[in-house]
């Protein structure tokens, strides 16, 4: 594997996945719209060259499937699988005899031989120390026009449980407010954030060290959603087949990756006062909005001689995240079906479900009610309680083709019968739900063993439907040609007519005896691209408040699952917290990005994919109006 973030990078350019750019450009906003573009136009690696500092940017490194293989040393993310499941059977296998255990001893030295070493001496991440330890000599981020300020990205933040003295080593985002002082967004469901509680409860400081860059796999491991007691290091040694060398740093007790560019060294005070956090353009496509976050003080800062500064950029997808949780979703499949579901034979979270809005899994069914089971057993493995639509199929179902799946599903659904209604976690970052981090869940059971619906082509006027009720500003009606009976409509909620009994009229209405489902909208967004529907609607959703079946007064006419996936406001829906503005670029950076592309050098003008969401802003600021 690489030897330090130069060896990625020297990998990348050989590849032709990288493109330097030497032209000055601001860390504030500029880099951002830039990478925004050439990730969503599926382009390559950017290394920013002239950031006004005395450091590199490399960003969207893993922004595609081939870099993030690059990045895990494959050529397929399933072969990480493939060999895990291997070493799986390998060890668990009975022994009966002598020989069978001997076999067992290269496997077991293969594997001492990725657990991570602490070196003595310095490493080369400490081949300079800043004489003052200052983040603003560091080419930092300010991502979106609302962040509340500029925000490590990329942080690899390691921190001690101080009873077990188990090393965790997570990513949580560090708002910067002074040269020697930033945020820690610890959510309540992390490990770190659980060790902060018992550092507090102790009444002791906490030591907490944070690296960036070295090799790619540690950026990996350090999002990847691992029980408590095994140490990232471990899974980044067995992705590398290679031990992670650690040294000590220089000003705090924790140990922190030898090749690392940057560490930032430095404690928090559980006694102190909590700092106002945010907002920030988060992965979800909006603003996370503020909040009280623990105080990190920094006490030193130590880098390479060359060192590169690594970042990242989230928001409406596809980002760089989604090929990072791509990896997840591939490498974690095993574990889940060796130790909790053998069952499953796949699954998909696709990029518009940001992870943990929707899960389609695939799995061999052998009595009524299994796929009721598998949704119950996943809401309630690890990072999947925060699943808000879970859909499970049969063994024959093609789960990474849309329109087949969509098919597929509607093919086997009787509503209300496979619907599942759930509550449960919620991402702290979901800013659907009626309580912070808790709200519905939907599962839906799409499995065979039931009577198969005949999908007919289902004819609906649209024109006819907005006109009668014009509240409704487009309707979408191309997957009811493909025997699909699912309507999407944009709908503007500020009418007198509220939602419900607009839905209890239309479905009324001729033509709509066949139609299983109801999707709402916003007005403004484009209701013909079905994953900017995918991801508006599943963020907008609290499944309890915002999922329920309609049934029609014609009782030849069938139920109907209606969705609303538009946005929640105290005057319509009695939604009672702030509800978060989309992340999109402001006008003057679009343009100033416009007029400098030639100078960049990175082929032809791609156009702002923020014009395309900019219909979605309620007034200006993080907070919709």
């Amino acid at each position: 594997m690489y030897r330090n973030l130069h060896d990625f990078i020297i990998a990348l350019e050989k590849a032709n996945e990288l493109i330097r750019v030497r032209e000055f450009v601001s860390p504030v906003l500029e880099i951002s719209e830039i990478t925004d573009r050439i990730s969503k136009a599926g382009g390559k690696a950017l290394l920013f060259e002239n950031t006004g500092t005395d450091f590199p940017v490399l960003i969207n490194a893993m922004g595609s499937m081939r870099r993030i293989c690059l990045a895990l040393g494959v050529n397929d993310l399933d072969e990480i699988g493939s060999d895990m499941e291997k070493l799986f059977k390998h060890l668990l296998s009975p022994k009966d005899g002598l020989l069978d255990k001997l076999r067992m001893l290269p496997a077991l030295n293969e594997i001492a031989s990725w657990m991570p070493k602490v070196l003595s001496g310095k490493g080369a991440c400490q081949q300079v120390v800043m004489p003052v330890a200052d983040i603003s000599r560091l080419p930092v981020l300010q991502c979106w026009p609302y962040d509340g300020g500029k925000f490590v990205t990329l942080p690899l933040v390691h921190t001690v449980d101080p009873l077990s003295g188990m090393r965790n080593v997570g990513m949580y985002r560090m708002q910067v407010f002074e040269n020697d002082l930033t945020g820690m967004h610890w959510h309540i469901h992390k490990n770190s954030a659980r060790h902060y509680r018992e550092y507090k409860r102790l009444g002791i400081r906490m030591p907490v060290a944070v690296a960036l860059g070295g090799d790619p796999v540690y950026t990996y491991a350090a999002t990847a959603p691992l029980p408590d007691n095994i140490d990232e290091y471990m899974l980044a040694g067995f992705l590398r087949k290679k031990k992670v060398e650690l040294v000590k740093c220089l000003t705090q007790n924790i140990e922190v990756p030898s090749d690392a560019d940057f560490v930032i060294e430095g404690y928090v005070d559980p006694a102190e006062e909590l700092i106002w956090e945010g907002p920030f353009g988060d992965h979800t496509g909006y603003y996370s909005l503020p909040d009280w976050y623990p105080r990190f003080h920094i006490t030193c800062i130590t880098h390479r001689k060359d060192a590169v500064f690594p970042a990242t950029i989230v928001g409406i997808p596809p980002q760089e995240d989604a090929y990072i949780g791509k990896a997840t979703e591939r490498i974690f499949l095993t574990p889940i079906r060796l130790a909790m579901l053998p069952e499953i034979i796949d699954m998909s979270m696709p990029s518009e479900g940001v992870f943990h809005n929707l899960a389609i899994v695939k799995i061999k069914k052998d009595y009524p009610g299994h796929g009721v089971k598998v949704m119950n057993s996943l809401w309630g493995a690890g990072q999947m309680m925060f699943n808000k639509m879970m859909i499970v199929v049969d063994e024959d179902a093609d789960i990474h083709n849309p329109l087949s799946l969509i098919k597929y599903i509607f093919k086997n659904l009787s509503v209300p019968r496979d619907i599942v209604f759930n509550r449960g976690p919620l991402d702290v970052l979901d800013h659907s739900g009626s309580e912070f981090a808790f709200g519905g869940k939907i599962g839906i059971d799409a499995t065979k063993g039931k009577k198969e619906i005949t999908g007919n082509s289902i004819k609906i006027d649209g024109n006819s439907l907005m006109i009668k009720y014009p509240e409704i500003k487009s309707v979408n009606d191309s997957l009811l040609k493909e025997a699909v009976p699912v309507l999407i409509i944009s709908l503007d909620k500020n009418s007198e007519r509220g939602l419900k009994n607009l839905t209890h009229a239309i479905i009324n209405e001729k033509g709509f005896e066949d139609i299983a489902a109801i999707v709402y909208c916003e007005p403004g967004l484009d209701i013909s691209c079905y994953g900017d529907v995918v991801w508006s609607v599943l963020n907008n959703i609290d499944a309890a408040r915002d999922c329920f079946i309609a049934t029609p007064i014609n009782p030849k006419s069938s139920p109907k699952l209606i969705i609303d996936g538009t946005r929640k406001s105290l005057e319509n829906d009695n939604f009672k917290r702030q509800w978060p503005n989309v992340t999109v670029m402001d006008e003057a950076t679009i343009k100033m990005v416009d007029e400098k592309w030639e100078k960049l050098q990175i082929g032809p003008l791609v156009p702002s994919p923020s014009l395309k969401y900019r219909s979605l802003l309620r007034g200006n600021g993080a907070i919709a109006e």
